[in-house]
């Protein structure tokens, strides 16, 4: 699946949600320790600074920014086309490749990213982050990491999205318990509950291999009374959902990787004459690192 129609698809769905991408919700530790790294970057941005976020999905960085530094100029930017409300006092634009940005020369005095620099063409990036920042600029880079929790946490979800789809076939045996001359919405009702009590045993009852026969079975009761094309329809809906759901994850396996191979990231920064001037742990309270820092200028 490509990664733009993963990720719209993500944002759309959360639209004024407050969620959190692919973070684990429970996890507000996370949240907490990223918004404290940017607080220490932005405290030595000049006054009214221009500050532009590479992949800024729901704007979560800027409003972090928002808060602590009012007078900055915050502006972010996404490929995935459709993004939530931009938090007050931010601009957000969709539709936006990092590799080739709508900006002038020299406009920003910082450019920003939170585990989105690490999806784009790492190569061809930083020239352009170099054209749009200006003279004495800073870029702050979090970048995930491949032996970090976040990771593991959705490589968790996806074994139990393949199990529920793959393996159970449950989108198929819904529909045939459904058009079956002996099924129906109870008869297919039991069988997505008893598939919902396997995954939960299985996986844990906060899995995916619970939830979606969790809402398969809501869905074919609610919609009991609307017929069965309805009912189907809904239920595709879900399983379309879960598979984009398996694409992000696999984007951010990508991602991981690619963040990963440190040297090259630096590599392409100097060559466009901005150094790496600190990497930082960013870490959870028991120490375990969820993401690396980069500050370069």
């Amino acid at each position: 699946m490509n990664d733009a129609v993963a990720w719209s698809d993500f944002w759309a769905a959360n639209t004024g949600a407050g969620g959190g991408g692919c973070l684990p919700q429970r996890w507000a530790a996370i949240e907490d320790a990223q918004r404290s790294a940017w607080g220490g970057f932005i405290a030595n941005l000049p006054q009214a600074a221009r500050v532009l976020d590479l992949a800024t999905g729901d704007g979560r960085v800027l409003g972090w920014m928002r808060t602590e530094r009012d007078d900055l100029a915050l502006i972010g930017v996404d490929l995935a086309p459709t993004l939530p409300a931009s938090p007050q006092g931010t601009e957000t634009r969709g539709g936006i490749p990092m590799e080739d940005l709508p900006f002038d020369a020299d406009e920003f005095g910082a450019v920003v990213s939170q585990f989105g620099f690490e999806y784009g063409d790492v190569a061809k990036t930083p020239a352009e982050i170099a054209r749009v920042l200006a003279p004495g600029g800073t870029v702050g880079l979090m970048v995930h990491r491949g032996d970090g929790p976040i990771l593991e946490h959705n490589l968790s979800r996806q074994a139990g999205i393949d199990w529920v789809l793959a393996e159970q076939r449950l989108g198929t045996i819904m529909v045939t318990a459904l058009e079956s001359p002996q099924g129906g919405p109870q008869v297919a009702a039991q069988v997505a509950a008893a598939i919902s009590m396997l995954g939960a045993d299985k996986f844990g009852e906060a899995s995916p291999a619970w939830e979606i026969p969790e809402a398969m079975r809501r869905a074919v009761l609610m919609g009991a009374d609307s017929g069965l094309p309805s009912i189907i329809a809904t239920l595709h809906e879900i399983e379309a959902r879960a598979q984009n759901e398996i694409g992000r994850i696999n984007s951010l396996a990508r991602a991981c990787a690619v963040a990963d191979q440190r040297d090259a990231i630096t590599s392409g920064f100097s060559a466009q004459g901005l150094q790496l001037r600190s990497e930082n742990q960013v870490a959870e309270p028991s120490g375990r690192a969820i993401a690396s820092f980069l500050t370069f200028s």
